[in-house]
């Protein structure tokens, strides 16, 4: 029996909600400027920390965006939001999508952690016979990839990856595969967490939070800014897009998992090497032709140390430019990698580098070559993006996106 065909899976439609507000033209207004997303803690009760900013979705209203927000959680409502951003990117209308085969896959680190705190505090406070079913009933980590489907009255598969700060890639990685063997027409998928204080303590307890701002590649680095949002990109295959004319950001080409599981916080560089290779491989792409790197980042020593010697492991001599976009947005946890790819799509899309907008002055020990396009945003010629998603325990994943031809 003969194997299906598969087929070329385009990026038409990207939303996201993120401390520069709601919708894909602010963050990338704020990320190509080089501005900060980043400001003093509101969503809980810092007093008693050390470091008190975080990169938090301000003034935001649910009832604004979602038909049935009372349903969700706080990250259920950024997931579902920009989901319905991307579609409305798209071009597609929601019936168009809820009468095909549409996919929700979602990645997390959290869940639904707000809804979570609020029922320890009446456990705590009442005992169990206070706690509220409808609150309880939100809590399930799953909601998030439901509320999506939900809002926009879709019957595909249903999938949330717990995968913490790699989960997006995953669910990228997992909605690629159900469009590209033709188990679903569409789907969208991307991640979602929400500022909370119990990742704020355990961050703080680690020793890693910075003192300001996160440095990604600094000498100076030291930690970083936890963070939230949500963001969503759409995929249909590339022959459907390109008949309907639609805008076409980037094709997913391919992406790598690895989990070393060696260490619950420190990353290990040849897991991270094997998991680029699987990913290049996958996508039939040489490390010669990548254009750019949009890495994890997060602005702590270990993890550059770590991310760089792997990328030096890959690529050689010839180090693609490289940088990280929670220099600006802060670490997203669950929805990071999601924001690394969309941020990689557009670049693909409109032909610029990202910045590392918070670069004072590079580490020398990760090597004097090393590009990480401080400042703003540059004119560049993207062929080929390459994303990267690093999780403790060591669950790794990279995703590569590349330009689509006119």
């Amino acid at each position: 029996m003969s194997e299906p065909a598969v087929r070329r899976v385009a990026v038409t439609g990207l939303g996201a909600v993120s401390g520069f507000g709601t919708g894909k033209d602010a963050l990338v207004a704020g990320i190509k400027a080089g501005r900060s997303g980043i400001g003093p803690i509101e969503q809980f009760d810092a007093a008693g920390f050390d470091h008190t900013l975080a990169g938090e979705v301000r003034g935001f209203e649910p009832a604004a965006h979602l038909r049935r927000p009372g349903r969700w959680g706080r990250s259920g409502w950024f997931a579902a939001t920009a989901a319905r951003e991307a579609v409305s990117d798209s071009g597609l209308g929601p019936g168009s999508l809820a009468a095909a085969r549409t996919a929700s896959s979602f990645g997390t680190t959290n869940g639904e952690s707000q809804v979570l705190e609020r029922l320890a505090e009446q456990v705590v406070g009442q005992g169990t016979d206070a706690v509220s079913p409808e609150l309880a009933g939100r809590t399930d980590a799953g909601r998030i990839a439901a509320a999506v489907a939900a809002e926009l009255g879709l019957t595909g598969e249903t999938m949330t990856f717990g995968t913490a700060c790699a989960a997006a890639n995953y669910a990228i990685g997992y909605a690629f595969d159900l469009v590209r063997t033709g188990e679903a027409d569409y789907a969208l998928c991307g991640g979602a967490d929400a500022a909370n204080r119990a990742t704020h303590a355990g961050f703080h307890r680690l020793g890693a939070l910075a003192r300001d701002v996160p440095r990604p590649f600094d000498k100076d680095r030291d930690g970083i800014v936890t963070a939230e949002g949500g963001v969503a990109l759409l995929l249909e295959p590339l022959d459907d897009a390109l008949a309907r004319g639609a805008r076409v950001y980037a094709e997913v080409l391919g992406y790598g998992m690895t989990c070393d599981a060696r260490h619950m916080t420190n990353p290990d560089a040849a897991s991270i090497a094997e998991c680029i290779r699987i990913a290049q491989r996958q996508a039939g792409i040489k490390p010669e032709e990548v254009d750019y790197v949009c890495a994890h980042g997060t602005g702590t020593r270990a993890n550059e140390a770590a991310e760089v010697a792997a990328v030096r492991e890959v690529f050689g001599a010839r180090v693609p430019p490289i940088s990280s976009v929670k220099s600006v947005l802060g670490h997203t946890m669950g929805a990071a990698a999601g924001f690394g790819a969309l941020i990689s799509c557009v670049a693909l899309d409109e032909g610029f580098l990202p910045p590392n907008a918070t670069l004072r002055e590079p580490d020398p020990e990760l090597g004097p070559d090393l590009d990480c396009v401080p400042g703003v945003a540059r004119e560049a010629r993207v062929r080929v993006a390459q994303n990267h998603g690093f999780a403790f325990g060591g669950n790794n994943a990279v995703t590569l996106f590349g330009k689509v031809a006119a």
